[in-house]
């Protein structure tokens, strides 16, 4: 179990062909909405990227350091798109957008009660783990594991809306499987894209059961058709729905 954690710690290799071999969180959607978007790799977008550094900046800064961007002001210009090209990625940010990411970051780090929670002493960030929910392998990285909690960092468009939205970006979900990969209750540390406006959110028991539902839910689309004991072709999947 040591060596499948310590490959996990390599993003090639979470992300790769070995970590492929476990189900995650980033499954739950697309088994519950479209089981024949499964497997299908996502190319990186203005959310993904600009999440991705605001993480970096706060937990993995070597990394931030050489985050690729463009000094271009639109990205529909043919110097956009030249540059793309050039650095073999699916996408760039902009220098402007790569600037606004270091203020949320350092906004939220300016903040002495978060400090204190994100860089406690004993924390370990983007911390691996497995497990079997139902007997299906499990994969999950952690932002920041503390001896009492799961601290994960989010942004949010409209903070005001989080503690509704939060269940439509599966953050239930990932509540549940975390707290079985790593045995701690899960806390969301959050900041508004636009406003800087920030939050802690904890994930009550109630929250994690609504999670525990949409993963067994999700859990019954993989097993029918994508399983060993798959019993359907994907290929033959439909929407059933009463209109009311």
């Amino acid at each position: 179990m040591s060596e499948v954690i310590e490959r996990l710690r390599d993003d090639a290799e979470y992300y790769g062909a070995f970590g492929q071999q476990y189900l995650s969180n980033s499954n739950i959607s697309a088994l519950l909405n479209n089981p024949k978007m499964f497997g299908v790799r996502q190319p990186d977008n203005k959310a993904f990227a600009f999440g991705r550094l605001f993480h970096q900046l706060i937990l993995e800064p070597e990394k931030a350091s050489a985050f690729k961007f463009v000094d271009i002001k639109t990205r529909t210009s043919k110097a956009y798109k030249e540059a793309v090209e050039d650095s073999g990625e699916d996408f760039l940010l902009l220098k402007k957008e790569v600037e606004w990411a270091e203020y949320l970051a350092d906004t939220v780090v300016s903040n002495i009660e978060l400090y204190d929670m994100i860089y406690a002493e004993g924390n370990e960030f983007e911390r691996p783990s497995v497990t079997k929910i139902q007997g299906i392998p499990f994969k999950g990285k952690a932002d920041i594991v503390t001896n009492t909690h799961i601290l994960d960092l989010k942004t949010t468009g409209d903070i005001s809306k989080f503690k509704w939205s939060a269940k439509n970006y599966n953050y239930d979900s990932q509540a549940y499987v975390y707290g079985l990969l790593f045995n701690r209750p899960m806390v969301f540390i959050v900041i508004d894209k636009t406003t800087r406006q920030m939050g802690v959110y904890r994930a009550t028991d109630s929250f994690v059961e609504s999670g525990k539902e949409k993963v067994e839910r999700a859990l019954k689309v993989y097993n029918k058709f994508f399983s060993k004991e798959a019993t359907e072709s994907v290929d033959n999947y439909f929407i059933e729905q009463n209109l009311y």
